[in-house]
C-alpha cells in the first residue's frame, strides 16, 4: 500500500484520486493489513462512503481537516445522531487519513458534538434468564450460558475455537476481543457437560468434513500463511460452527465458518417472547446481566471490569445503576420519610 504512494508520479496521481477509486481499495487493505474485525471493516467501509458523497467525490487531494469538521457536524446538526455513531464516523475518516492519506486533518476546533446519552443497561432477574435460557434450543441454549455465565460479547462467542477451553483448569480464553485484547474468564461448572457435548459433536462434524475433502476453517491470511495444515485441524475449528459449508469462488474450495450472530440474535428475541419477558432482550442483555449478577454477589468493579475486558473501570460503573442501593440507609422518598411541611 505504501509502495502506491512513494515518488512524485504517485503523489500527482493521487491529488485526481477519488475516495471511491483506488483509495476505497486501499482504505479495505490498510484495514485488513492490521487484523480488524470484519465489523470494523465494514464500519470504515460505510463511513468513508458517506464522506465521499459528502464531499461530493472530490479528489482526495483537495481534502483537508476542513471537510471533516464540516462533515462531523453535519451528522450531528443535521441528521441528530449519537454522540458513539460520531465518534465511529471521526474514527474511520482519522485511519482513513493517516493510513490511506498519510496525513493528518489535525485539530477539529469548532465541530459540534453530538449529545452523549448515558443509558441504564437493561438487566434480567435470576428467573427471567432462566426463563429465557429454558426456551432457548441447541446450540443457541449454550450460546446463551456462555454469553451469561462469562460475560462474553455476541461476537466474542461466536468466534470461540475448541483450543480456547481449558477444562482441566476450567477457563475460557477469549482471543482478540474488543480492542484486540485476550483474556480469560472462569467456565461455568453448569456448563461443563453441554460443553463436553458440544465439542463431541464438532469433533464428529470435523471428521465428516475431512472425509469429504473440505479446505478447513477460516482463519486469519497471516496465520494460514504461516501454519499451512491449521485450517484441517481440531483445535482450530469453530466452537459453534456453521450448518452449512462456505463455498469460496476464488479459491473454488469449500469452508467452514462459525454460527452467523444474527441467527444467535434471532432465537434470543424469539425465546424472550415465548418465556414472557416484558424487557428489550438481545444477546448483548446477558453480559449486561452477568455484571450486575455480580455487582449483586458483591464482586468489586475491578473484577467485574477484567472480566468484562473494559479497558476503564469508568465504563464499569455504568452497572451501579441496575442493583439497588448497598448503603447502610437504603435511598427513599421523602413522602415515605414522614417529613413534615413547616
Amino acid at each position: 500500500m505504501s509502495g502506491a504512494w512513494s515518488g512524485p508520479k504517485s503523489q500527482r496521481s493521487s491529488a485526481r484520486t477519488t475516495i471511491s477509486g483506488p483509495a476505497s481499495t486501499w482504505t479495505e487493505g490498510a484495514i485488513k493489513l492490521r487484523n480488524y474485525s470484519r465489523k470494523t471493516l465494514a464500519a470504515y467501509r460505510l463511513w468513508v462512503g458517506k464522506f465521499q458523497a459528502f464531499v461530493r467525490s472530490r479528489p482526495t487531494g483537495q481534502l483537508s481537516g476542513d471537510d471533516v469538521r464540516a462533515f462531523l457536524t453535519d451528522l450531528a446538526v443535521r441528521h441528530g445522531v449519537a454522540a458513539s455513531t460520531q465518534n465511529q464516523a471521526f474514527n474511520a475518516l482519522l485511519f482513513f487519513y493517516r493510513h490511506v492519506l498519510q496525513r493528518e486533518f489535525g485539530q477539529l476546533d469548532g465541530v459540534v458534538r453530538a449529545k452523549r446519552h448515558r443509558y441504564v443497561p437493561v438487566v434480567l432477574s435470576h428467573t427471567e434468564t432462566e426463563a429465557i435460557l429454558g426456551e432457548l434450543r441447541p446450540p443457541f441454549r449454550l450460546v446463551g450460558l456462555l454469553l451469561y455465565g462469562c460475560g462474553l460479547r455476541l461476537m466474542e462467542c461466536v468466534n470461540l475455537r475448541i483450543q480456547c477451553f481449558n477444562l482441566d483448569s476450567m477457563l475460557l480464553t477469549v482471543h482478540d476481543g474488543k480492542g484486540q485484547k485476550d483474556r480469560t474468564v472462569p467456565l461455568p461448572a453448569r456448563a461443563l457437560p453441554e460443553i463436553r457435548e458440544q465439542m463431541e459433536s464438532v469433533r464428529r462434524l470435523h471428521a465428516q468434513d475431512l472425509a469429504a475433502g473440505y479446505a478447513g476453517t477460516f482463519l486469519p491470511r497471516q496465520l494460514e500463511k504461516k501454519y499451512k495444515n491449521a485450517p484441517k485441524e481440531f483445535i482450530w475449528q469453530w466452537f459453534f460452527p456453521a450448518p452449512t459449508l462456505t463455498f469460496v469462488p476464488k479459491l473454488r474450495e469449500q469452508r467452514r465458518y462459525h454460527l452467523h450472530e444474527s441467527h444467535v440474535q434471532g432465537a434470543v428475541k424469539q425465546a424472550a417472547v415465548r418465556a414472557g419477558i416484558p424487557k428489550r432482550v438481545s444477546p448483548h442483555t446477558f453480559r449486561h446481566t452477568f455484571a450486575s449478577h455480580l455487582l449483586l454477589a458483591d464482586y468489586d468493579l475491578q473484577t467485574i471490569q477484567k472480566l468484562l475486558g473494559h479497558s476503564d473501570v469508568k465504563t464499569t460503573m455504568i452497572y451501579l445503576q441496575t442493583v439497588p442501593s448497598l448503603t447502610l440507609k437504603e435511598a427513599k422518598s421523602p413522602l415515605d420519610l414522614g417529613v413534615i411541611t413547616p
